[in-house]
């Protein structure tokens, strides 16, 4: 983030900023049908892109936390959008504002299960819903390979690969790749740190 996305933040009051973020976290979570990668792109295009709040770098360590970490990712994602914006109050405010919507609906349905269940209109439209979310996934994904090619870094690229791979061809556990690609990053970052005190 730069400085002028800083400035804008601090010239906003507290009881602002709490409220952008509750608000913007609410809405981004009542709409996020699909999991919580759909709402990792849509976190991006409303705190980088709109809000300008979180640089693109900030965004793909905040999504690799969120994944390495246990529990739902949209919740994650919100906590770790939060802390990054206002600490812990913010982290506590992006939960709450990602648990709200998903409570209320939920609820709803259960009243209204059994009207559902069996009802013609209500099973197209969750179709028609599943072929946006892949839409949504989509786009996700890309933007983020789009990403790390950015950084022309060559590790993260085959690392990226060698993932890719394991995961589609050799149905390897996500959570062995996780810790697999941690322990990696965190290899190269104290090699990088040691060759930076050497300099």
């Amino acid at each position: 983030m730069n400085q002028a996305e800083d400035n804008k933040l601090e010239q906003m009051s507290a009881v602002q900023i709490y409220w952008q973020l509750f608000k913007n976290i609410f809405i981004l979570s009542s709409c996020t049908f699909g999991g919580g990668f759909v709402i990792i792109g849509m976190v991006k295009k409303t705190f980088v892109e709109k809000l300008r709040w979180i640089s693109e770098e900030e965004m793909l360590d905040m999504t690799a936390i969120a994944q390495s970490a246990p529990g739902a990712l949209g919740v994650n994602i919100a906590i770790v959008t939060g802390y990054r914006i206002r600490g812990i109050m913010g982290a506590l405010t992006g939960a709450f504002a990602a648990v709200l919507p998903p409570l209320i609906i939920i609820s709803v349905i259960s009243v209204f299960y059994n009207q559902f269940k069996d009802n013609n209109v209500i099973a197209i439209m969750l179709q028609v819903m599943r072929a946006g979310v892949a839409a949504v996934i989509c786009d996700v994904v890309f933007t983020l390979v789009a990403n790390i090619f950015k950084t022309k870094n060559i590790l993260w690229i085959i690392v990226m690969a060698a993932a890719f791979m394991t995961t589609v061809f050799w149905n390897v556990s996500a959570v062995i790749i996780i810790l697999i690609c941690g322990v990696i990053g965190y290899v190269y970052s104290l090699i990088t740190e040691r060759r930076k005190e050497a300099k």
